[in-house]
């Protein structure tokens, strides 16, 4: 794959931009001038606009859950864009025309086929990138320091240089809470009178009620991204999201959701279920004892927003098997799973038990 994917040109020279996060902004890979995305946007306004009038119908909607609005890709939008679709696990990754996706960042699958961006709704928010390719590759180096098992030959054979920045697909749910639950509260203190231990306990009727407003609570909406690996880089910063916009997609890949807000939802109910319920519990205290009576916890799913967050990944094969890393492509926060080199394992046992069998050794004999 080549490394940067355009979608528009450079006003000086007509070369290809990039979008840079560092700087925030468009920067030419030719003569190296640099734009504001709003400047960008401004030129290609008249021609998206006309573009969008001329759309026919609406998208369906992404599920039953509401949306302000269910955009799609204009023409605009979509010249020069093309969604290819992996045969492996099914990953539909939006990217320029000219791009030759050659792997997979998900499986590592080395053909992508070609698609179409028709009937898919156009995410209503960006959260851009904001750390580079180089600094990707510095974290995931200063993530394998200190692994002592670490196979050596995995480092060199991994292809590190290969990490792709892709925007993920995320439904941003919000939500209304309100619970209130009964109790049992005990304080029990005991003396000692003669030869008894007397201990007193007092009772009481706790009764505790609250409500909570949730405001875009994240779910990766791609079947093919483990979910340990998106909650794992969490949380991301909203205040650096954006209204979305093409201009924002050079130099990365942007996957299409295929569980929509509906398919998702559970896993985000369950989120604001439990944080309300922790959240009623922590007012409990107080009490050495407290025994629940009656809970009833209520979240009201209000709404639904489609948005791309920025995820560097990396996909690697060693000896067979596969791992997948997953950085916050805002953050750093990186996870993924590393291969254990069995020889070194037993090496490092060999080295511990020894020793430890030797004192014993010296022990018995004393």
């Amino acid at each position: 794959m080549a490394e940067k994917t355009t979608n528009y040109q450079c006003p000086a020279c007509t070369g290809p931009l990039h979008y840079d996060g560092a700087s925030g902004k468009l920067v030419c890979d030719y003569c190296g001038s640099a734009y504001d995305v709003k400047d960008i946007e401004a030129r290609y306004a008249k021609k998206q606009a006309a573009a969008d009038t001329a759309a026919e119908g609406d998208a369906k909607k992404a599920a039953r859950l509401p949306r302000q609005d269910s955009p799609v890709w204009s023409e605009a939008e979509a010249e020069g864009l093309n969604s290819y679709s992996c045969p492996t696990c099914g990953a539909e990754l939006v990217c320029d025309e000219t791009t030759a996706a050659t792997t997979c960042p998900y499986c590592g699958n080395p053909t992508v086929l070609g698609g179409k961006l028709s009937g898919k709704l156009k995410p209503e928010y960006i959260l851009p990138f904001k750390l580079d390719k180089k600094a990707a590759i510095a974290q995931l180096t200063r993530y394998y320091k200190g692994k002592a098992f670490l196979p050596k030959a995995f480092k060199s054979q991994n292809h590190i240089a290969e990490i792709q920045g892709v925007y993920v697909p995320f439904w941003l749910y919000d939500a209304k809470a309100d619970a209130r639950g009964r109790y049992e509260g005990q304080n029990s203190e005991s003396h000692r009178e003669g030869d008894y231990m007397v201990t007193t306990t007092q009772h009481y009727d706790v009764r505790r009620e609250g409500s909570a407003d949730f405001t875009k609570v994240p779910v990766d909406g791609s079947s093919k991204m483990p979910n340990t690996h998106m909650d794992a880089i969490e949380p991301f910063d909203y205040g650096d999201l954006k209204p979305f916009s093409t201009a924002y997609l050079p130099g990365y890949l942007a996957d299409r959701y295929d569980e929509d807000a509906d398919a998702c939802a559970e896993r985000a109910y369950r989120r604001m279920y439990n944080s309300t319920a922790d959240a009623l519990h922590a007012t409990t205290g107080g009490y050495s004892e407290i025994h629940p009576i009656s809970e009833n916890i209520n979240v009201d799913m209000t709404h639904a927003h489609y948005a791309l967050l920025p995820v560097w990944m990396l996909h690697t094969r060693w000896k067979d098997k596969d791992f997948l890393f997953a950085m916050n492509g805002q953050t750093g926060r990186l996870i993924g799973d590393l291969p254990v080199d069995k020889s070194r394992v037993a090496a490092w046992f060999a080295g511990i038990s020894l020793p430890l069998m030797a004192v014993l050794a010296f022990l018995l004999l004393l």
